[in-house]
């Protein structure tokens, strides 16, 4: 079987913007697509037939066109005669058309459309009654089918209502060993096969741009995240587990590394509600597809799992009782916490010193317990403070640390203060009685400044914000599961 992922160093893939929203709200988007020479696709269900003739003063790759019915996804719900009369009246005008296989494979519209303008496309996207998708016999049967008829390209997407679900289309393309075939899934962890799939010969990478946040990622995201378009060798995969994951910029970092010192790695989203099931699952499937799962970092609420799952755990995620990262050893998984170095490292790089300093940490959760673990390793001993006081009671157990409740939390009695919640857009506790040498650290970040962060700024208080915290951990991440040292983090400013 020809390996089409692993050893040829030049490949490339194509990028595909599907156009969900007005283009002329998607200016910074195309301007991307056409520095990567990428095609847009107009989902004709959802935004109409908009003038092709337009579309190209705007867009250098190909057009596509795309009349996604119910059934596969999409919103068309008219006659089989008004959707062949727009694919036919299409074809006249953009460069390739996507067919529903049976529904558009018609000998009217096969005569009207040659091969070289086809994308022959199917979609198993009902959970209930897609099992025949679900299976790699099934979904090679289908392929069969579909690749009777003549076509440039050929798509196939299922959904995966399991991690085990979501790796077949990638075991599928594996088989194949094709340059024609795009195959994924959506749903269940499918954002990491849709990603992986170039590596194992899918010509096409889909991303979105416009409209409601769906399952294929936006296209700068794609474009910013990944080496796309170029598909370099990868030996091992990583990867961030939780919950929602999609917008996490750890893969922009992590990834943006490999690149610069040219390490065969490859870091994506996992996302999942089962995360004991769908890292065991993930780590076997992807090894039997070439592409051994070399480690990965865990989001809350799955800190806790994560140590569990390991064989051997290191110093400070076992006295926090939670680990942010696993990492494959010759004798299993091994957990650490980078939470602790986050928070001590940033407050190190400000030059703030922890001598003398009274704190608090609130929010006990894994991060939280992570940063106290931090701060007891250099000499200060925190206070606990969470809303809950299950959690918090059993952080101060674990830890040998004072708890105070929430509502019973002066903020004046400390002049270092970690917040460790994920609560962004309110203030859990007032700074008007802080004094002015009381620094703050805000462990949550995003585009915009949480309300913690904004407040203390406002009083010129010193502060440090998620962005710093993160920095430092990833870098510890990353050299956790590679064995290598991160370009400088700090000149990554433009990761936000």
């Amino acid at each position: 079987m020809t390996d089409l992922s692993r050893h040829d160093p030049g490949r490339t893939c194509s990028l595909v913007a599907s156009l969900a929203g007005a283009p002329s709200r998607s200016v910074e988007e195309l301007r991307l697509l056409n520095k990567v020479n990428g095609a847009l696709e107009v989902r004709a269900d959802i935004v109409g037939d908009l003038d092709p003739a337009t579309l190209r003063d705007h867009v250098s790759g190909e057009l596509v066109y795309s009349l996604r019915g119910m059934g596969a996804g999409g919103v068309f719900a008219g006659s089989g005669e008004q959707r062949e009369q727009r694919l036919l009246a299409a074809a006249g005008h953009y460069d390739l058309i996507e067919l529903e296989i049976g529904r558009d494979t018609t000998s009217r519209v096969l005569a009207a459309i040659p091969p070289h303008q086809r994308i022959v496309a199917w979609y198993g996207l009902s959970a209930a009654g897609g099992a025949s998708g679900m299976d790699l016999a099934g979904l090679r049967e289908k392929f069969s089918r579909m690749a009777e008829i003549p076509a440039r390209q050929y798509l196939l997407v299922t959904h995966a209502a399991s991690a085990e679900h979501a790796l077949v289309p990638l075991r599928l393309l594996r088989s194949l060993a094709r340059a024609d075939v795009t195959a994924f899934s959506v749903g269940e962890t499918g954002a990491c096969g849709r990603l992986l799939a170039p590596w194992l010969g899918a010509p096409v990478v889909y991303g979105q741009i416009g409209g409601r946040a769906g399952e294929a990622p936006p296209i700068d995201r794609l474009i910013r995240d990944y080496p796309f378009p170029d598909v370099p060798p990868v030996r091992q995969v990583f990867g961030i587990a939780g919950r929602s994951v999609h917008m996490s910029l750890a893969p922009r970092m992590h990834n943006s590394a490999y690149r610069a010192i040219g390490y065969p790695g490859l870091y994506l989203p996992i996302a999942t509600r089962d995360f004991l099931t769908t890292w065991r699952v993930m780590a076997n499937g992807l090894a039997g597809l070439g592409f051994p799962l070399g480690g990965g970092t865990m989001v809350a609420p799955y800190k806790e799992a994560a140590l569990r799952l390991a064989e051997v755990t290191s110093g400070a995620a076992a006295s926090s009782g939670a680990a942010n990262v696993l990492v494959r050893t010759e004798t299993g998984w091994r957990a650490h916490t980078t939470d602790p170095f986050g928070v001590v490292g940033a407050l190190g790089r400000a030059g703030i010193q922890l001598t003398g300093r009274k704190a608090a940490v609130v929010g006990c959760g894994g991060a939280g317990r992570g940063a106290a673990a931090g701060l007891l390793r250099f000499g200060v001993t925190p206070t606990l403070v969470n809303r809950g006081p299950d959690r918090g009671m059993r952080a101060a157990r674990l830890l040998g640390l004072d708890y105070v409740p929430l509502h019973r939390f002066v903020p004046g009695d400390y002049s270092l203060i970690v917040h460790a919640t994920p609560v962004r857009d309110e203030l859990l506790f007032g700074l008007d009685r802080l004094a002015r040498d009381t620094t703050l650290v805000d462990l949550p970040y995003g585009r915009r400044q949480t309300a913690l962060v904004t407040a203390a700024r406002r009083r010129r208080l010193r502060v440090i914000d998620g962005w710093e915290v993160l920095r430092i951990g990833v870098a510890r991440q990353f050299r956790l599961m590679t064995g290598r040292s991160m370009p400088d983090p700090h000149s990554l400013e433009h990761v936000r």
